[in-house]
């Protein structure tokens, strides 16, 4: 039977799976789905001694932790409505979130509690410390954490909250690519629904155990990485610090994951730094790469590598949140790597497409989910190419206060309009061309998307990332360059290292536009190249936001 709300899910799942690890950090004993169900009553409990009821907005500000699944099964399951919150949200975001959303309480870390400034706390009712789960009390926001007593042990009662399908569960802020944050409403049956037709893509059971890396208050880690694996008794391990290689590498010895979740940013830094810099580093191999045989061959090699340091048991390992760049993609399928890309939105809670292991199509986001109708609206003639909308029970309710901009996205039939360009192929699978605002139109009339020629820029030596823009009816890509890497060239050369490398960089900005224009068609050829100086500033999932360069 299909579970439609987010406390069926939990009991449910805390039923069939009582025994098993649930939460944890890597290396360190987890809690049970018993003990997971423990917590949660004793906080739900607590929530509800301090009057908070059906429709009451919580905020949850933490990095990943065993906890933060503990808080928000906590929330929902008494009909309350998180509001996660990214940690790296500035403390002006995290207050104007806190009083748009009316949020009558919060729980946060102790690492992010000093972002909290003393005028927002002191308008809440109360807050409690998500570390462990206590009370915080002080007089003194935020100098001094005076009082920590732990939440009392009060009875529980299971069935005192009836919960709807349609009850809104979680309000998501996200500051995407394009500006003004908006709150994203989902509901009970947005994120039950989207975890269940995920799990068809890969089913997940007690065998399997995840490595999170992203944001737990992010809507693509939310329901794939925690509320899917949750519901299928999987066993999901954090870090206790952020994922650089000396944190990271170790853990995946340790957990040896069976599924991981990404974003391109992830796997592409491990192709160009790893990958490449290695066959690079001689000039047999480097020769050897150009021909595709013997380029297939060394990937395969470097594939086996990959996936030993990956910890040799992933069986999936699910990319999103951006377009994937094809040289990546060209690897991860001639190393054999269990790679999958999935497509979605916020508002969609999140997944509307994907593939599974092995079942991809180069540059494809795969199939539209179970249960969930995709179409391309007033498809171009030729191309097939148009706006894609989706339509399905992980639709969005709205956005939080926001009917205006909530009717420009939702059509009284219930389509929701993406915002994203696609064109499906004869089997069904959905290829993604860019987003519809930052498509632009050259003087002749010509669609020109600037994602496919920042994924030709990106190929080029010592480039790590770029923005193409319109400017002045030129267009311009801003280009950031790995000053390491072109340093280390001249390393040698002392004292004169640095005008060397200022003259290294003008003329490579001189061959990647020769590059690049050698290898697009006429109308999209690129006018200007300008160095950027530090990389572009980006969301949560990684996609560089757009809008602050334009």
């Amino acid at each position: 039977m299909t579970i439609k709300t987010l406390k069926s899910l939990f009991y449910n799942s805390v039923e069939k799976n009582s025994k098993y690890s649930s939460l944890g950090f890597a290396g360190e004993d987890p809690l049970t789905f018993s003990q997971v169900k423990n917590h949660v009553e004793k906080v739900a409990a607590y929530l509800q001694q301090q009057g908070i009821s059906k429709g009451d907005k919580i905020g949850l500000y933490s990095e990943n932790q065993p906890n933060w699944g503990v808080a928000y099964f906590a929330i929902v399951t008494i009909g309350a409505v998180a509001v996660p919150l990214l940690p790296d949200f500035h403390e002006d975001e995290v207050e104007n979130i806190i009083n748009h959303s009316e949020a009558k309480a919060i729980f946060v870390s102790e690492a992010l509690f000093r972002k909290l400034k003393p005028s927002l706390l002191s308008n809440l009712q109360f807050s409690v410390m998500i570390d462990n789960l206590s009370i915080i009390e002080s007089d003194n926001f935020p100098d001094d954490i005076a009082k920590l007593k732990p939440v009392a042990n009060i009875e529980y009662d299971v069935s005192s909250v009836d919960i709807e399908e349609d009850d809104l569960a979680s309000i998501i802020y996200t500051s995407g690519t394009t500006g003004k944050s908006k709150g994203v409403m989902l509901s009970h049956k947005n994120l039950a629904f989207t975890a269940e037709k995920s799990g068809k893509i890969h089913p997940m059971d007690t065998s399997d155990r995840l490595l999170s890396l992203l944001p737990l208050s992010h809507t693509y880690e939310n329901t794939i990485a925690f509320i899917l694996p949750f519901s299928c008794g999987s066993y999901v391990n954090y870090l206790r610090k952020p994922p650089i290689p000396s944190v990271l590498l170790p853990a995946l010895k340790q957990v040896k994951p069976t599924i991981m979740l990404s974003v391109p940013l992830i796997i592409e830094k491990v192709y160009k730094g790893k990958v490449l810099k290695e066959i690079n580093s001689k000039a047999i191999t480097r020769v050897l790469y150009k021909f595709p045989p013997t380029r297939k061959l060394l990937n395969l090699v470097a594939g086996k590598k990959l996936y030993a340091t990956f910890g040799g048991h992933l069986k999936f390992f699910g990319i999103g949140g951006a377009k994937l760049d094809p040289s990546v993609e060209k690897f991860l399928i001639e190393a054999k790597f269990p790679y999958a890309i999935g497509y979605g939105l916020t508002e969609t809670s999140p997944l509307l497409a994907g593939f599974d292991s092995y079942k991809g199509k180069f540059q494809s986001t795969g199939p539209a989910v179970e249960g969930v109708t995709l179409k391309i609206n007033d498809p171009d003639p030729v191309t097939g190419q148009g706006e894609i909308w989706a339509k399905g029970d992980n639709i969005m309710k709205g956005y939080y206060k926001e009917p205006e901009l909530t009717r420009e996205v939702l059509t009284d039939d219930g389509w929701f309009k993406t915002g994203d360009l696609g064109a499906f192929d004869k089997s069904g699978y959905l290829f993604i061309k860019g987003r519809l605002k930052n498509m632009i139109v050259s003087a002749s009339g010509e669609n020109i998307y600037p994602e496919e020629i920042e994924a030709i820029i990106n190929r080029f030596k010592h480039v790590v990332e770029s923005v193409v823009v319109e400017k002045k009816g030129r267009l311009v890509a801003m280009v950031y360059f790995n000053m390491e890497e072109i340093e280390v060239k001249y390393r040698d050369l002392k004292e004169q290292a640095g005008q060397y490398v200022d003259k290294r960089i003008e003329d490579l900005t001189k061959e990647l536009q020769e590059f690049v224009n050698s290898r697009i068609n006429k109308f999209s050829r690129v006018q200007v190249v300008i160095p950027h100086e530090t990389p572009f500033e980006k969301t949560a999932t990684k996609k560089i936001k757009r809008f602050l360069y334009y």
